[in-house]
Formats: structure tokens, sequence, C-alpha cells
């Protein structure tokens, strides 16, 4: 990030705004910190460069406000999976940072899961223990890569949990390898798990992989990449919902937020409907995972009418006066 600040600082400057720079620390919730007290501020976009955990505290910062700037990314961290979702450049600072300048947005669901917001993705089970195991040293210098080789590692271990999980219009209680609760359609990197994702549809996409079975959780992985359709698949529940409730009948299920410990069931999630504006690169997102217009086409309409508004009457034409009183008088 070094190397680029500048240009990054010039884009935004050429792009109309006065901006300012923080380096985040190694102090717990720093950006949280900086994020909130930015926005109370006034600042009008604050831009989050890392990785998901990043934005996470920084979504945390904000979330709760009343008041809540837009939120620019640009992605510095090892997998990006929100700057995926979004259509953000992720190999390169300097073009994310033109797509924030460009000005488009989606107002983004939020998930909020107890008391601490996400934005990705939280789960229980199998990615739990997944992430957990694969050191930070080994993220930064190997990425995905990394959660493959212990993916792999792990699969012949998975054990099922009891779980109880409440959703929308339903409930689930049984024996399970995992859950997911998706706000966008990339989870650890692909983007088949959750075809269908909407990003601010104010609904979950709740994922239950109901086998601990190695055979059939590799079928399932195999229908994921062939097209997504494990969704239709027995062994899996697939819903939308906008609350979930989450515990275990066993002794523990830790709960993962965002690719971190997010504490451990029982938890409530709330999906709060486009919650935050977010920078995205609107081209390339399918139309069918936005519900509603985005930002930059409602600021367009809105100037539009208001210099049409303004616009003088027109003077009224005599000649079609005299015209008009002739046919009358030609009439009578």
């Amino acid at each position: 990030m070094k190397h680029d600040l500048i240009s990054i600082l010039d884009i935004m400057e050429n792009a109309g705004y006065e901006t300012s720079a923080f380096a985040t620390t190694a102090e717990e919730k720093s950006a949280q910190n900086e994020a909130e007290r930015a926005a109370k501020a006034g600042f009008e976009l604050i831009i989050a460069a890392g990785g998901d955990g990043t934005i996470n505290e920084v979504v945390n910062g904000i979330a709760p406000l009343k008041k809540r700037p837009k939120l620019g990314i640009i992605p510095a961290g090892t997998t990006n999976d929100y700057a995926r979702a979004l259509k953000i450049p992720r190999e390169d600072p300097v073009a994310a940072a033109k797509v924030i300048a460009k000005g488009e947005t989606v107002k983004m669901d939020i998930g909020q899961a107890n008391q601490k917001y996400f934005v990705n993705i939280a789960a229980g089970g199998l990615l739990s223990e997944l992430t957990y195991s694969v050191p930070s040293v080994i993220k930064s210098q190997f990425g995905y890569l990394a959660y493959l080789a212990k993916g792999a590692e792990l699969l012949p271990r998975i054990k099922p949990v009891h779980m109880h999980i409440e959703y929308d219009g339903g409930i689930f209680e049984g024996q399970a390898s995992m859950f997911f609760v998706a706000l966008t359609n990339s989870v650890g990197g692909f983007e088949q798990i959750v075809p269908d994702a909407s990003l601010d549809d104010g609904k979950f996409t709740l994922i239950i992989v109901k086998t601990s079975n190695l055979v059939e959780i590799l079928h399932l992985i195999q229908k994921v990449f062939n097209g997504g359709k494990h969704v239709d698949d027995p062994r899996i529940l697939y819903v939308k919902t906008s609350k979930i409730t989450a515990k275990t009948l066993e002794d523990k299920m830790m709960i993962n937020i965002d690719g971190e410990y997010g504490g451990d069931a029982p938890m409530t999630f709330v999906d709060h409907k486009q919650h935050i504006e977010i920078c995205a690169n609107l081209d390339q997102i399918p139309d069918s995972a936005i519900t509603a217009e985005n930002a930059l086409v409602n600021d367009v309409r809105d100037r539009f009418v208001h210099e049409m508004e303004q616009l003088p009457e027109e003077p009224e034409d005599d000649s079609a006066k005299e015209q008009e009183q002739k046919t009358k008088e030609q009439s009578k």
C-alpha cells in the first residue's frame, strides 16, 4: 500500500475528495475505532485498504451509527472475498481506487451476529475449524492455497454436530457437519456456493450441510463446481431468510464471522437490509444480484427532474391564439 498510496490519494483528490490517511496498528479494534471517529467527524467516504478482516472492523465502526458514510474497498488481504463479490480489482490497488472514484455504489445488506456485524459470511462447523487452523503467517504467504491445503487435511476428520437452527418459516434439528450464513456469492473464494445471491434483498442465504460422510461431501463439492447444482441436493438445506438462531445440543460450537472467531453458539443472526452504501464495479455485477436501483442512477434521475423543474415556462404563442380564435368564429 505504501508504494501506491500517493497515486491512490491523487485519484481521490481528482474525484473531488479532500483526503487524509490513517495507518492501522496492531492495537485491538484499531480500524474499527478510527472508522467510528471519522464517521462522527463528518467524513463522507471511508476507504478500507486491507482484507476481509479490515473491512469487517470498519463496518463494525460505522454500522451502529445513525449517520453512516459511504464505504470504499481497496483489497490488500489474503482472500478478499468481499471485494470479489463487488467485482473490485484484487491485484491492483490503483485500479480499485479508480472504481471508488467512479462513484457507483450499492446499498448493501449487513449482517449482525449477536452484537457483532459482518459483511460476507458467518459459519459453524468445519469452516470455523479450517480458518482457525491456518496460521496467519501461512495465509499471508500462500493466500487461499493455504486454506485448500488445510481443508484437504481436515476433511477426513469431519464430525457431525447436533444443531438446532431456526429460520424464517422453519426449524432444522439434527446432525450436520457445517452451516453457512451468507450475504454474497463469494464464500471462501468460490462463487457457485451461493449462485443466486442478492446483495441487497434483506435476506441471508442459509446453507446447512447435513452429511459428514467424506465421500458425500466430496460429491457435493463436485456439484458446487458443476454450476451450483448442490442447492437442490437433499443432503443440503438451502433457504433464504432474514433471521437465524443457531445453537447446539452438544458442549460447544464456535462461530466464524468474516473469517475470524466470533464467539460461541447460541447466536442470533439478523440481516440489516441496504444498511451501508458501498462502492462497487456495477458494470460487472449481474443485474440479478441487485434488487434496488444504484445510488448513481438515483442521483442522475433526481438531478434531471430538478433541472426540468427549473426550466422557464414556455412563452405563449400569440399566432396560435389568433388561429384558435378564428377557428371558433368559423364554427359559429
